[in-house]
């Protein structure tokens, strides 16, 4: 079976300018940077709550805490957002009050899906995977697909020798030849690999 796609940080950055130009592109950027940013699957982005991403005070959290049946396989975990990834869900969440018409003061229900749809219900799993691929599609990316976040998340985490225990903890594996199935050789690994001898 083919893998999906892989994406350089510069096309990443032509997705997201494509993104942008769409009607629901504050929502669609959180989504997938989520998944090249934070490695989540794109089941479990669907299945994020407001509570997920909020803490008490309303401002981002800097781990989410995915419980067993928001996950593949059933198994709880925590995913690390960074600085740069928590700054875009400050963002996201700017425009969900305000296209929810909620005031900053206002108390946002922590129950409410985190990327609703245009008719205000929830992804599933499967639709969000078709609105990935097409989001993909769009900008011109054959071969990318939901999968194409979280394996260039872990190709860039290899490509600056993060080591691999690290990168199994953050993509939630258990195996690493899991994780490794992820990874990406890209040429420019290969260079750095031989000009270190």
């Amino acid at each position: 079976m083919k893998q999906a796609r892989t994406l350089t940080d510069k096309e990443l950055k032509r997705l997201l300018a494509v993104i942008a130009q769409r009607r629901y592109a504050e929502r669609d950027r959180a989504m997938v940077l989520l998944t090249h940013l934070a490695g989540m699957r794109i089941g479990e982005v669907a299945a994020l709550t407001v509570g997920d991403v909020l803490d008490r005070k309303g401002d981002i959290v800097p781990e989410i805490n995915l419980a067993a049946h928001q996950t593949k396989g059933a198994h709880a975990r925590t995913v690390v957002l960074s600085t740069r990834m928590r700054q875009e869900l400050r963002d996201y969440m700017a425009w969900y009050r305000s296209n929810h018409n909620h005031k900053r003061s206002q108390q946002l229900d922590r129950m409410l899906l985190l990327f609703p749809t245009q008719k205000r219900s929830g992804f599933t799993a499967n639709t969000a995977c078709y609105h990935m691929f097409m989001l993909y599609r769009d900008a011109g990316f054959d071969g990318a697909s939901s999968h194409s976040g979280r394996r260039s998340f872990l190709t860039n985490l290899s490509q600056k020798a993060v080591p691999l225990k690290v990168m199994m903890e953050l993509a939630g594996h258990r195996q690493a030849q899991t994780t490794m199935r992820y990874v990406s050789v890209t040429p420019d690994m290969k260079r750095a690999a031989v000009e270190q001898l």
